[in-house]
């Protein structure tokens, strides 16, 4: 009885909670329908343009669909990171870890079941440091956007800890007192983090790192912990992501949010991606500016030709018109622009700049290319912001990327550092990637450091013909120690003191010690000189509170010539507008720039009769021209080809010699070494080309450089062949594949120098081979199908680890492979 009471009061309750439910969601759907029709009646009323609702109604659906592709990427990430390695390789075939694809990279799955142990410290540690260097940093980027207030509320990294994908140890070409390894970092973990923008609370969720993180363990000591610190940082800038939750949401949107990540991008760069580092001290026999205060391993000097056939991106009334091309060139966290060149695709910049390089191996040189729109300038960031995002929905941007967020992009260009450092110098165009068309030409010379103080003439000699005025001649590194006994520059409390170098046009500043007439800054930095017969170093120590200056002194960077080495550590130096006893300590050390190609001396004592020869003729020839001074026109041709020359051709004397060989029994086959030229026209008449194939391990990429054909038969003298080549990867022929030069105009000998790149890992190069054909825009009487030639390279065969460089004879179409 009392069952059926319940069960029917039961029914009853469950009756009465549709019902309401049922009239609540009656009154829902009848204010939304009333609230549509409220807006239609409105608009009509108001005479409102169409484009009110077509406007919002196009943002809703953009950032619908591109909120779909990010969460399904970040969950993605997130998934693999918190799965065990098996499912990971399972589930991610296309991006499988490190090990996979590179030998000498190791698993670390031990080194990931360390790290998870000791992940709630890792915790604790990154929270003090993100509120101690990441914060003030972010906060003062993001006021240059007119968005002040920034500050972490709370700072959790949840239970994920990061993983490693794979461990690379160096045991050659190392200091014997470094330990030198490259960790493949990547976190995508369930991260609590709550802040303050503006007076507006919001948060970060699914936060996500990825990048090759280098650590240096130096010096190594005979107590323990064995190791006196660790320098830790990023070769190149990481691949950063994360969403954001709360009221902040309404900032998740491709342009706004595109303006906070290159933000964070930025500030991780200027904390640890090259030349910045990160330093641990572990031990205190280390002093700290053996950590803080490292010296570059040379300078790279980059040239910024010109580019050509780059895609047409401006809008005219004729349909599409020219663009307004400029550079943007990086190497970790520097970066350096070029000028805009108005209405062509066709820019000719002559831009000169310098990178300090501190690991050569592994770091890379990235060039992209825009196209400049007149909707703002780089100083009108803030005030624009709301143009510059409506343009992020229509321009392909990335936060990474240094640029223009309104600007349009025209493609770029990667190059290998330690190419350049083995060779010295390079001149070559390079196709542009993420473009339909276009090349870039550039040109890079490597520059040691000396401690020699004579060779200054050298180094400004060749500055003074190529008559840049920004270029430098030597390097000098400060470490600022400490100071003591500054005075104070309010009656009732200690300064907050901060110190500002500035050598030349740069200038760089240290931290901010709170309350302290004695502070401990350890900070070192690096600064290119123009001159350092005239350059000198200034130095400022600035109150932070009242901002008026404290101390001030000034050094002459000739003075370090007399001194042994050219250095001078820990001396105290006396400030002035300062106290009686009050003093900065510092260090210093100079080193000259110097071109590898200089030294012919010493290098003449290893090289073959051939290159000796070459070499020191190519020296003369540059000694001859650098005293040759009679007329402009003389300066002119000097300016640029006298220098680079002699580096060329001695590069391309070594290359005579030091070409890779083919396999045992293939000498007589397709190939015949030469270093620029031949007088022979194959084996089937039809000319030779030739090529330089080369595997990138560390891009994972199959570079192919087509240098130029030669001895192209001429049947008929009216009939001249427009020749270009077409690049294939067998067995395929898939039209991803297809690469192919531009036309050269009634030529028998062209000469390309194109540079292509194929996205491949090391597994399946030796599976596939090189299809490439010789073609011609003519019809000619003596081909078929416009092909003049073609040539298949077995790339199993060939040792394209490293620069392989050879001629090969053009074989009739159909011919047996």
């Amino acid at each position: 009885m009392s069952a059926s009471k319940e069960s029917s009061q039961a029914e009853k309750t469950i009756t009465t909670t549709d019902s309401s439910t049922s009239i609540v969601s009656i009154i829902l759907s009848t204010l939304k329908k009333a609230s549509v029709i409220g807006v239609v009646y409105l608009a009509g009323y108001m005479q409102w343009s169409v484009a009110w609702f077509i406007c919002p109604l196009v943002l809703s659906v953009i950032r619908d669909q591109w909120k779909k592709v990010s969460n399904r990427r970040r969950n993605a990430a997130k998934t693999a990171a918190l799965a065990s390695e098996k499912d990971v390789v399972l589930a991610r075939l296309n991006d499988l870890p490190a090990w996979v694809f590179f030998p000498d990279i190791e698993r670390a799955e031990w080194l990931n079941r360390i790290i998870k142990q000791v992940w709630p410290n890792v915790n604790h540690y990154v929270r003090q440091l993100v509120r101690d260097s990441i914060q003030p940093a972010l906060k003062e980027n993001l006021e240059k956007f007119k968005l002040s207030g920034f500050k972490f509320e709370r700072i959790i990294l949840g239970s994920v800890p990061f993983r490693i994908g794979g461990v690379k140890v160096y045991d050659k070409n190392t200091d014997r007192n470094e330990i030198v390894m490259d960790l493949d970092i990547f976190y995508a973990g369930d991260c609590d983090i709550t802040f303050y923008l503006s007076g507006i609370k919001g948060g970060i969720r699914d936060f996500q790192l990825h990048g090759m993180l280098r650590v240096v363990m130096k010096p190594l000591i005979t107590s323990i912990p064995l190791v006196g610190g660790l320098q830790v940082f990023f070769l190149n800038n990481p691949d950063i992501d994360f969403d954001l939750i709360g009221i902040a949401d309404v900032l998740d949107m491709p342009g706004l949010s595109d303006i906070l990540r290159r933000i964070v991008v930025e500030t991780v760069a200027n904390m640890m991606v090259l030349p910045n580092k990160f330093p641990i001290q572990l031990s205190e026999e280390v002093e700290a500016i053996e950590l803080k205060a490292p010296e570059p391993e040379g300078v790279l000097r980059v040239h910024v030709v010109e580019a050509k056939h780059l895609m047409k991106k401006d809008i005219s009334v004729l349909g599409k018109g020219k663009s307004d091309p400029y550079a943007v060139i990086t190497v970790g966290a520097q970066t350096f622009k070029t000028k805009v060149i108005d209405n062509t695709v066709d820019p000719k910049w002559d831009f000169w700049c310098e990178f300090n390089i501190l690991e050569s191996n592994g770091q890379q040189l990235y060039i992209h290319l825009w196209d400049k729109d007149d909707t703002g300038d780089d100083e009108n960031l803030g005030s624009s912001m709301e143009a510059q995002c409506l343009s992020c929905l229509v321009y392909d941007w990335d936060p990474k990327i240094p640029g223009q967020i309104e600007d349009d992009f025209l493609g770029r260009a990667t190059v290998e550092i330690s190419n350049i450092v083995s060779k010295g110098a390079e001149n070559s165009w390079v196709t542009l990637e993420q473009a339909k068309h276009g090349m870039v030409h550039l040109r890079f010379t490597w520059l040691t450091l000396s401690k020699s103080y004579d060779d200054l003439k050298t180094i400004l000699a060749e500055t003074q013909l190529l008559q840049v005025s920004t270029l430098s001649t030597a390097l000098l590194t400060v470490f600022i120690d400490s100071a003591k006994n500054l005075p104070q520059a309010r009656s009732s409390t200690k300064p907050d003191p901060f110190a500002v170098l500035r050598v030349g046009g740069k200038i760089e500043k240290t931290d901010t010690i709170l309350r302290s007439i004695h502070p401990v800054w350890e900070k070192g930095f690096t600064f290119l000189v123009g001159n350092p017969e005239n350059d000198s170093m200034h130095l400022t120590i600035t109150d932070q509170k009242t901002s008026s200056d404290i101390g001030q002194m000034t050094f002459r960077i000739k003075s370090l010539a007399n001194r042994p080495d050219m250095e001078l550590r820990k001396e105290p130096f006396t400030l002035l507008k300062s106290g009686p006893e009050s003093r900065v300590v510092l260090s210093m050390h100079l080193r000259i720039l110097k071109r590898v190609a200089d030294d012919v001396s010493e290098m003449q004592a290893d090289q073959p009769p051939f290159e000796r020869t070459s070499s020191t003729i190519s020296s003369l020839s540059l000694d001859s021209r650098q005293s040759s001074k009679a007329t402009e026109d003389q300066k002119s041709l000097v300016k640029e080809d006298s220098v680079q020359e002699a580096t060329d051709e001695m590069i391309e004397s070594r290359n005579f010699d030091s070409l890779n060989s083919l396999p045992e029994g293939s000498e007589d086959q397709l190939v015949h070494r030469s270093p620029s030229v031949t007088s022979y026209a194959g084996e089937a008449g039809l000319g030779r080309i030739q090529l330089t194939l080369r595997y990138s391990i560390q891009r994972q990429r199959l570079i192919v450089v087509v240098h130029k054909i030669a001895n192209i038969p001429l049947k008929d003298p009216s009939n001249i062949p427009d020749p270009y080549v077409k690049l294939y990867l067998l067995p395929e022929r898939a039209k991803d594949t297809k690469r192919k030069t531009q036309v050269i105009k009634d030529n028998c000998n062209p000469v390309f120098d194109e540079t292509f790149e194929y996205i491949i890992n090391q597994a399946e190069v030796s599976n596939k081979k090189l299809e490439v054909t010789v073609g011609t825009q003519k019809q000619m009487f003596y081909s078929i199908n416009n092909i003049l030639g073609y040539v298949i390279i077995d790339l199993s065969k060939l040792n394209i680890t490293q620069p392989y460089n050879a001629w090969f004879d053009l074989q009739p179409e159909g011919a047996s492979e």
